[in-house]
């Protein structure tokens, strides 16, 4: 265990009610919107992997990142260049959503200051990567989709390696899933199938109630492969995975050619080609085909209720006062790799000090350790939509003390929900020195009852004058439906 936190920083005052928590919260200097909670759904494009090599054009415009800038009021998917350009469009004339392009030559990142860090964006749309992943990319990517992100994972057949640097997407994807800092045993429950089939229209399973297949951009019955592959699912490593497009003549747990799944807060997608986000159009030179507009396919749809879902648009009726449901994970900043970011209380809690280990990732929200009489406060605020009939709060505690009695609790940790007006709604639970143990525990609440709600959440740590207890927090989630 550490001894006494030395006296790295001076703690400032606890902000004092509810009030003061949310007029800080409004105007805290660099503050993310949650993930799933904000009403413009936020997409990043990556075309930093070789999406444009050889004589593939997986780009929704030339204009990157930013594709606003080739034209502010696209109308047709010619106005925007480039092979992705009818799905960009698509979801630029939708309304609701900001799109982005990670421009060739630089890096995906997680918890960074630049504009396309995926810390400000609720979806990362991956369109057949042919460049592998740095370690640093994998371990942001990883830790986006733990975190609440969405992630759309777009492969082609094996050997498809357009760059000629021995890398495929087959091999891109199934190296980010397998050989990376987060979780490589096997996290989304799927596996990428080393094959190159050669045609087919795939067909959708029965189930009216999945909003990838019934969404708002339209009924999905067939897909399109021209030359691509298929996933094996392995639901005993990750029972939410589920196949949704299966290669005619399968079913089950194999040949999947579009598939989706979760991974802590966030939500996945596969598609086995690339051939059916292809519009035909991009720069010359290039070898194109129209599968976005394929007569004996549904892929439009498939691509933008699978964006949707994945960004958190997809809706769900529900109790609780009426109103709709924005599936996902509410708190902005959950794991704290950014920093301070959309928690407010005292100064210095988040921290990637070495005195203490974070769960994953640098950064967690180390709580008192002091050995001596502090008060700590961290706290977020957040509104849990009316028509959400599940809100479950979770985190991950450690405790870690120098005391050695095993019957009196000195110091203390408080998890509770307050309203508007700072009055506490909850006292969820209240640990102390005698919870202390090695690792992290998660802990889980019921926050149901106040769907259509605006609430802080908001922990208290508080110790005595003698020996530190330090109560250190990492991975939280509001997650709704």
């Amino acid at each position: 265990m550490p001894g006494s936190r030395r006296s790295r920083r001076t703690l400032t005052t606890a902000l004092a009610g509810c009030g003061l928590l949310l007029a800080a919260a409004a105007v805290q200097a660099g503050t993310s919107t949650p993930a799933h909670a904000a009403t413009t759904h936020r997409v990043l494009f990556d075309n930093a992997h070789a999406e444009t090599a050889g004589n593939a054009d997986w780009v929704i415009s030339t204009s990157q990142p930013d594709p606003l800038g080739q034209d502010a009021t696209p109308n047709a998917e010619t106005d925007w260049t480039g092979a992705l350009s009818s799905w960009g469009v698509a979801l630029q004339k939708a309304g609701g959503y900001s799109l982005k392009t990670q421009p060739s030559g630089s890096a995906l990142s997680y918890g960074g200051s630049s504009a396309t860090d995926l810390s400000n964006f609720d979806t990362l749309v991956l369109p057949e990567p042919n460049k592998a992943f740095t370690t640093a990319e994998k371990t942001a990517i990883m830790t986006f989709v733990k975190n609440g992100g969405g992630l759309f994972m777009i492969s082609d057949h094996t050997g498809a390696d357009r760059d000629n640097d021995g890398e495929d997407a087959v091999e891109v994807l199934n190296d980010l899933m397998t050989n990376n800092s987060v979780d490589s045993t096997d996290p989304f429950g799927f596996s990428i199938d080393t094959l190159d089939v050669k045609s087919g229209y795939p067909a959708a399973i029965s189930d009216s109630s999945n909003p990838v297949l019934h969404g708002s951009f339209g009924t999905v019955t067939k897909s399109l492969i021209a030359d691509g592959t298929t996933a094996t699912l392995k639901p005993a490593d990750n029972s939410s995975v589920k196949g949704l497009v299966y290669r005619d003549g399968y079913s089950g747990n194999t040949g999947a050619f579009f598939a989706t799944s979760t991974f802590g807060s966030g939500r996945v997608a596969f598609w086995g080609d690339s051939s059916p986000i292809d519009d035909g159009t991009g720069q010359s030179g290039n070898t194109l085909y129209d599968g976005w507009n394929d007569s004996g396919a549904t892929n439009a749809p498939l691509a933008l209720n699978a964006t949707a879902w994945l960004a958190g648009a997809g809706t769900t009726g529900g109790g609780g006062g009426g109103g709709t449901c924005a599936a996902g994970q509410l708190l902005a900043n959950p794991g704290f790799e950014s920093g301070a970011a959309s928690w407010t209380g005292s100064s210095g809690v988040i921290t990637d000090d070495s005195g203490e280990a974070a769960r994953t990732g640098s950064y967690k929200a180390w709580l008192d350790g002091y050995g001596s009489a502090r008060t700590d406060t961290l706290a977020q605020t957040v509104t849990v939509p009316a028509g959400c009939t599940s809100a479950k709060l979770s985190f991950h505690l450690h405790v870690d003390t120098a005391e050695t009695t095993t019957t009196t609790a000195y110091d203390t940790l408080k998890a509770q929900v307050l309203n508007s007006g700072g009055t506490v709604l909850s006292t969820l639970a209240t640990y102390s020195n005698l919870n202390a143990a090695s690792g992290y525990t998660q802990r889980t609440f019921d926050l149901a009852s106040y769907a259509g709600q605006t609430v802080t959440i908001r922990f208290t740590g508080t110790e005595g004058s003698t020996l530190q207890t330090s109560f250190v927090l990492d991975d939280t989630a509001l997650t709704v439906s």
